[in-house]
Order: C-alpha cells, then sequence, then structure tokens
C-alpha cells in the first residue's frame, strides 16, 4: 500500500493533506523519516507520525456535524482555538474535517477515517454541490444575483456559474440560500466583498443531497449506509 493511502486509511487525513506530511519530513517508516510519495508500505513496516505508530482503522466512520460559530476546521490549533473534534463527545475513533468551513461559518461539516471517501468529496474534479443559507441586510439587484449565476472574478479566475434564490427575512436579515459547485477558501465570502455587500451569517445546510436538516448546533450523528452515497447526488 502507498505511504499516502496507508495514512489517510489511518484517519490522519485525505490523501491530499497526508502527502504534505510526507514531503515536509513529518512521517517515519521503520525509524526513518520519508518523503517520497511512492513509498510502498508492507505488513511488517512500522509508521510513525509525531512519534505515534499509525495504523490503518478497522471501522470506516461517517459523521455529520452541526459545527457552531468560532471553532476551527483542523485536528490541532497553534493559537489554542477551539476545534471541531472538541465536540465529539463519545467518539472514539480517530477522525479528520472533509474540507473546511470558515472560523465564523456554520452549519454541515463532515468527518470520517476514509481517506478515500474524503478525497472524492474535496477533489477539485468532484464539482460536488454545496447550499450555503446566507444572511444579509440588503435585497440583491438583478445584477448582482446575475453576476453570481455567472460566475464572479475571484484572485483572478471566475467562479463556477452558481444558483441563488431568495427564501424569505429572519431577524431584520434578508436570507438566501447559494449553491456553489467548487471549494475556493472563502469563497461566498469574497464574492460578496466583491458585490459590495457584507454577511451577517454563513451556514452551510447541504452537501450533495445530504442535508443538515434539524441536527442541532454543536451537535453531531453517525451517517447511515444509506446517507454515505447521499453527498454525490
Amino acid at each position: 500500500m502507498r505511504i499516502n493511502k496507508y495514512l489517510a486509511s489511518a484517519g490522519l487525513g485525505s490523501r491530499r493533506k497526508v502527502e504534505e506530511l510526507v514531503v515536509s519530513g513529518k512521517i517515519k517508516v521503520n525509524s526513518v523519516i520519508i518523503t517520497n510519495l511512492a513509498t510502498e508500505i508492507g505488513v511488517d513496516d512500522i509508521v510513525e507520525y509525531e512519534g505515534k505508530r499509525i495504523m490503518p482503522a478497522s471501522n470506516r466512520v461517517y459523521i455529520m456535524l452541526n459545527k457552531p460559530k468560532c471553532y476551527i476546521t483542523s485536528l490541532s490549533d497553534e493559537k489554542d482555538r477551539r476545534i471541531v473534534t472538541d465536540l465529539l463527545k463519545g467518539c472514539n475513533e480517530k477522525v479528520f474535517p472533509v474540507g473546511r468551513l470558515d472560523y465564523n461559518t456554520q452549519g454541515l461539516l463532515l468527518l470520517t477515517n476514509d481517506g478515500d471517501w474524503a478525497n472524492s468529496i474535496i477533489h477539485p474534479s468532484s464539482h460536488i454541490n454545496k447550499t450555503y443559507e446566507v444572511h444579509t441586510k440588503y435585497v440583491l439587484k438583478d445584477k448582482q444575483l446575475n453576476q453570481i449565476r455567472n460566475g464572479i472574478m475571484i484572485d483572478g479566475r471566475r467562479t463556477l456559474p452558481a444558483k441563488i434564490v431568495y427564501v424569505g427575512t429572519a431577524e431584520e436579515k434578508h436570507v438566501y440560500h447559494l449553491t456553489i459547485f467548487e471549494g475556493r477558501n472563502r469563497e461566498i465570502r469574497k464574492m460578496f466583498e466583491i458585490l459590495g455587500l457584507k454577511i451577517y451569517a454563513l451556514k452551510r445546510i447541504s452537501i450533495g443531497s445530504l442535508e443538515l436538516a434539524d441536527l442541532q448546533e454543536g451537535k453531531y450523528r453517525y451517517l447511515s449506509k444509506s446517507e454515505i452515497n447521499k453527498v454525490f447526488e
């Protein structure tokens, strides 16, 4: 088994994420630091990360979390901020976040120890639709709506066409459901910044056909077998 698949199977992150650990020299095989992504791991090899032996998980776990604001989507934080795995009380498996949500963004976050499943969701070629609930002060003009629907230039590259619908008001703010088909960093917030609009609340409510529904903020639950593939629908 190649080193990236081995580490992803051990719950250290998606294949792309664990590749960063390898090339940065943070992985040892049989007490020797390795940086070659083509390294093959045999049944008798000992793989270590941060001084601890790492082994593939025997039990695949898939979790849906309703992330609150002020938590970071990471497994650790040098600034000692709260991390999303702090919310997984009672979960004994080592899992990692699938993609990320910004510090001030709420809603549906997936966690797993299945690196292949995670990679198939976050890989740029997947274009899995993600829907967010956006709260803003003003009603968007037709020109602004068309810019979102046709794509907006961000950091020199146009966003993929998105879907946006008005759904009403809440706490004196106007609420939209915005569906995007890529996972660029702070994409929605940057889109609204370019349009000159401030976002007062941002919450992811679905990935594919998997919906957050009535899961309470800060709570998590395990996905059923039928739900695992809903993210691709």
